[in-house]
């Protein structure tokens, strides 16, 4: 009987990976019958400015999403925060008949801020243009394919947000596009949002979820955020890191110095914040702050199974970095993310290059970036920092200006100032949804698929759980090289083809 029962469901098995692989194909022969009409489509999001704090580019990028979603047929509008002039959440439905599932597919449309002039030559931000190979492989500017010609999946897309977040948005709203022109229908309910503050932290997205909960409700949120794993497999995600930053500014003379006459006597700020960071970490990398991991949830043993289960990309990013020795005294990448952080963003004081003056600066000043795991709480974390920087003999305030009182009674100031930030989520790999959301992905791929129990990258999830007691997984597509946040952002066409056909897969789980 048990061996009966064995060969039904090696049966069902082949069945399912035989109709899954026919849905690859037809979501492949779809794709190349429509490659150049969809990279019109999204070179024209792409054109959009989207900076964050833009609010008029917000508000066109917001349109032009609206009016993709219209043209599908989904049922679309947007979802304010309570805070007036906040950026709108996109919102669409799809609602099918006797469907006993819910899947909400969430991108952002905001992008990071640009320097144009840190752009390579003759690529604007927001002006997309393909390039025959990444920059770094000698990549060359080329025309905007023709209709007759073919495309190539390694040329890559140049613009801001052309992989964060734009990718996503595009991604999954092509993916319901195939489906309806395929003739398939949705397995279950399909649920759309695309938030437009991401960048900015979502400082207004717990109002969005909280004013707005009945309609979102939902069985899972699908996030299409961030890059597929470095060796170039797919991967599914179970969590994120919590972000919390923080701009730490020390204060010494009123005024710059000649660093002739006052040189040796008159305390150089910046001299004083680099002792004061050096105090934060050793130099294998390790936190030196106290209690810094003390309230870490650890992982569970499937977690801890499917880390050591990762195929490991750090030799491969060593040397595509082009650095030696990495922090963390021996561990891997995959074990660093799974614990909290602390990086120094940026530092400033004075000049360098061709406007340096030799003097001594008035002020120096750090920003911080503390990234999360379970367990952490944002302003716990901030105040162990506060605390570490008392230890070392500051007098800490944050107030703006700094008074003549508090200039004469303390040898060591430092203003702090921290925003609020958002914790870490990390949703149960083996819940019944998931394991379908695993199966549905690896479904597309030859290869195994990496089941990673958080990315090192982060977004608020913890409000799904706080607001719609609701697990979120997220399904990467991006290119590990896109240089997201920076200058020349990219994404590689083949990573928009291979994201497709997941997230049609994720539309049809059973």
């Amino acid at each position: 009987m048990k061996r009966y029962f064995l060969l039904i469901l090696l049966s069902l098995n082949v069945l399912t990976i035989f109709a899954q692989s026919t849905l690859v194909d037809k979501t492949r022969s779809f794709r190349q019958a429509n490659e150049h009409q969809l990279l019109q489509e999204f070179m024209g999001l792409l054109s959009i400015p989207n900076v964050v704090y833009d609010t008029i580019g917000i508000q066109k990028t917001a349109n032009y999403i609206v009016k993709m979603m219209e043209e599908r047929g989904i049922k679309t509008q947007k979802l304010d925060a309570t805070t007036k002039g906040v950026p709108p959440a996109i919102y669409g439905e799809v609602i099918v008949p006797n469907a006993t599932k819910t899947l909400v597919f969430y991108a952002h449309y905001d992008g990071q801020p640009v320097n144009p002039n840190q752009w390579a030559e003759g690529i604007k931000p927001f002006e997309a243009v393909f390039l025959d190979a990444s920059l770094e492989k000698g990549g060359k500017i080329i025309d905007v394919p023709k209709a007759s010609e073919s495309i190539n999946p390694e040329w890559r897309i140049y613009g801001r947000s052309a992989s964060d977040d734009k990718a996503g948005v595009f991604t999954i709203l092509s993916a319901y596009q195939a489906i309806t022109k395929m003739g398939i229908k949705p397995s279950v309910n399909l649920k759309f949002f695309f938030e437009g503050e991401e960048e900015a932290g979502s400082t207004h997205l717990e109002e969005i979820l909280a004013k707005h909960k009945d309609k979102l409700k939902a069985d899972l949120w699908v996030i299409c955020d961030g890059p597929v794993h470095q060796s170039g497999r797919k991967q599914v995600v179970f969590g994120v890191r919590g972000d919390v930053n923080m701009e730490v500014k020390v204060f010494a003379s009123k005024r710059p110095l000649h660093s002739g006459h006052y040189g040796n006597w008159a305390p150089n700020p910046a001299n004083l914040l680099v002792n004061l960071l050096a105090t934060m970490k050793d130099t294998k990398g390790k936190v030196l702050i106290k209690g810094f991991y003390d309230d870490v949830t650890p992982l569970t043993a499937l977690e801890k199974q499917a880390l050591a289960n990762i195929p490991p990309p750090d030799e491969q990013m060593r040397n595509e970095l082009g650095f030696v020795r990495a922090e963390g005294d021996g561990k891997s990448l995959a074990e660093l993310i799974s614990l909290p952080s602390l990086n120094i963003n940026g530092i400033a004081s004075a000049n360098v290059g061709k406007m340096v003056a030799n003097i001594i600066p008035t002020s120096a000043t750090a920003a911080l970036d503390l990234r999360l795991v379970l367990g952490n709480d944002a302003q716990r974390q901030v105040q162990k920092v506060i605390e570490h920087i008392k230890s070392q003999g500051y007098y800490v305030t944050t107030n703006e200006s700094i008074t003549d009182e508090e200039r004469l009674k303390y040898p060591l100031i430092a203003r702090v100032q921290a925003k609020e930030g958002y914790n870490a989520q990390r949703t149960k790999m083996d819940l019944p949804i998931a394991q379908l959301i695993i199966k549905a992905v690896q479904s597309t791929s030859k290869e195994n698929i990496v089941l990673m129990p958080s990315s090192g990258g982060s977004l608020p999830l913890y409000l799904f759980d706080k607001h719609l007691s609701t697990p979120t997984i997220t399904v990467p597509i991006a290119n590990h090289d896109n240089n997201q946040h920076a200058e020349n952002e990219n994404i590689r066409i083949q990573n928009l083809w291979s994201g497709l056909e997941t997230y049609v897969a994720l539309m049809s789980i059973q």
